[in-house]
């Protein structure tokens, strides 16, 4: 991770935002927190090194909210959404909207690490993306057609029994359908795989 980063964490819960800022402050990196997303508006700092972390549901402006204003202003920095179980779809629509990555609670520390690192590593040059998108849209190309429809509907935020009544299939076998795709396309998580398909360009 490089030096000099600075974290923005913006979460309405007192015991969530100090232990992310412990977090991040052992792990070497400078954090600054906000209780809401409109005093993080307020004070918006000069576009350095480094990444928000936002929580999705907070009084007042949501994390949505919050990430389509600062792509409206062209805020640099990328954003990562915190979400809970029941806000994948709202995490979807964060990452269609522009955010670098989300994260469901409970997240464990290295996996957070890894979502400002890949964050970071986002904004880089536009030819190493394409590289990216080439290799993901080659990986997609291998699934089956079934498999391929199983992971659209994932992508979309939708469970694996929405998936299956949508399909006419068991939800057991979509769990077969998903090991598969996850396992395909080398995915270790929904967020994996959503960032996959977003970066691939899929609608």
């Amino acid at each position: 991770m490089p030096d000099g980063l600075t974290v923005y964490v913006i979460d309405d819960d007192d015991a969530a935002r100090d232990s992310l800022q412990f977090l991040l402050e052992t792990a070497g990196l400078h954090a600054q927190t906000y209780e809401t997303a409109t005093a993080f508006l307020k004070n918006l700092p000069s576009p350095g090194s480094g990444c928000v972390i936002t929580d999705v549901r907070m009084p007042g402006m949501t994390g949505i909210e919050l990430l389509k204003t600062l792509k409206a202003r062209a805020f640099p920095l990328p954003v990562i959404v915190i979400t809970g179980h029941g806000d994948i779809p709202l995490a979807v629509d964060a990452m269609r909207e522009g955010a670098a990555d989300f994260l469901e609670k409970p997240y464990n520390d290295d996996a957070l690490l890894q979502s400002i690192e890949r964050a970071v590593a986002s904004m880089k040059p536009a030819a190493e993306n394409d590289d990216a998108k080439a290799a993901i849209l080659q990986r997609i190309a291998e699934l089956s057609g079934r498999e391929a429809e199983v992971m659209t509907g994932l992508v979309a935020g939708k469970s694996n029994k929405v998936i299956a009544i949508e399909l006419d299939i068991s939800p057991r076998t979509v769990e077969i359908y998903r090991a598969n795709v996850m396992s395909k396309m080398g995915a270790d998580s929904l967020p994996a795989l959503v960032r996959m398909a977003i970066t691939a360009g899929l609608p």
